[in-house]
């Protein structure tokens, strides 16, 4: 169990990801409730904190029925199984058949998997299609032979899927962008030289200290051209979010990863600036509280700086852990995102 401090720390900003981890006692009411309950959060006097439900009982408290903290265990097990269903399944199940099986009504189970994973199963079930796909193409495989194999039903579901999540058809991502046109540029910041570059769809890479050698060897066959009109209103509004932070999840991306990546990099798009999360706690709310070093992995492999704040994530005891552009550059941001 969390200390008391990090542990009020959660209750009151509704924590999703610290459910299962405590829960809390308010002794005023006799009831004990999951850090994310929505009901009105009590005076801080009032409240009591336990390693689990059966240890608030034998305290003589009753659960919440607002926020069920007792389901928590069942909730991650259901979504555990539907996970496995769906990498089973050859065509991806519908949601009132992965409800059924699971044991709760299609609404409240797409709440529950939405919640713990980032995605609704649909979305999912997409994101992996894709993942496989693109590592039959990243392996050699012809386009035809991957999408077929992926579980697409035809060549064309595929371009429409790849075009939404990427902005590349399956060719470009096989060929490392051949036929995509991106534009870059290197801006200036109080931060150190900055690498913006972008397709039509949105920003596709943002790091400190590279240039466009970097660029080429991320997409080796793409054609890199510098500056133009609307690239520059793009680089512009980039530049404001890094000023401001809360400007940035206006602005278009198109990043590619496999369904955990992603799911990770829309997990850190959720902390609000001028807070931060653990691995761990990231790694629990996308529905993997095990896979922590992976959650820490993904969060490294993110292609867009600031954007995607993957410098609000340390580590539990606090300290700052790693970024890929050094401590100083991460130490920079969270101050200026606290200011």
């Amino acid at each position: 169990m969390i200390a008391d401090a990090q542990a009020w720390t959660a209750v009151t900003a509704r924590d999703r990801a610290a459910d299962g981890s405590f829960v809390f006692g308010v002794s005023t009411t006799g009831i004990y409730c999951r850090p994310s309950c929505a009901a009105r959060r009590p005076l801080r006097q009032n409240v009591r904190f336990f390693a689990d439900g059966a240890q608030a009982s034998a305290a003589g408290l009753r659960p919440c029925l607002r926020c069920a903290p007792d389901d928590v265990s069942r909730e991650e097990a259901a979504v555990a199984a539907a996970l496995a269903m769906i990498a089973a399944a050859e065509a991806p199940p519908s949601l009132a058949d992965l409800a059924t099986r699971i044991g709760y009504s299609p609404a409240h189970f797409q709440r529950i998997f939405t919640r713990a994973t980032g995605l609704s199963p649909a979305a999912y079930a997409r994101a992996l299609r894709l993942e496989r796909a693109r590592a039959a193409l990243s392996a050699g495989g012809t386009v035809t032979a991957a999408l077929y194999d992926a579980g697409f039903a035809a060549p064309s579901r595929f371009y429409q899927a790849s075009g939404e999540r990427l902005g590349m058809a399956a060719s470009a991502w096989a060929n490392g962008g051949k036929g995509v046109t991106i534009r870059w540029a290197v801006a200036a910041t109080p931060l150190g030289p900055m690498l913006v570059a972008a397709t039509d769809k949105g920003v596709c890479r943002l790091s400190f200290d590279e240039d466009e050698a970097a660029l080429a060897k991320r997409f080796p066959h793409a054609e890199l051209r510098q500056g133009g009109a609307e690239f520059e209103a793009l680089l512009a509004q980039v530049l404001a979010a890094v000023e401001s932070p809360a400007l940035a999840p206006a602005i278009p991306l198109d990043v590619r990863g496999t369904a955990f990546q992603e799911a990770v990099w829309q997990a850190l798009r959720q902390i609000p600036a001028g807070e931060t999360r653990s691995y761990a706690q990231i790694a629990a709310a996308i529905g993997k509280p095990g896979a922590v070093r992976a959650a820490g992995s993904a969060n490294g492999a993110n292609p867009v700086a600031v954007l995607i704040p993957c410098h609000r994530v340390i580590r539990t005891d606090g300290s700052m852990g790693g970024y890929a552009y050094g401590l100083a550059v991460k130490q920079a941001l969270l101050a200026r995102e606290a200011d």
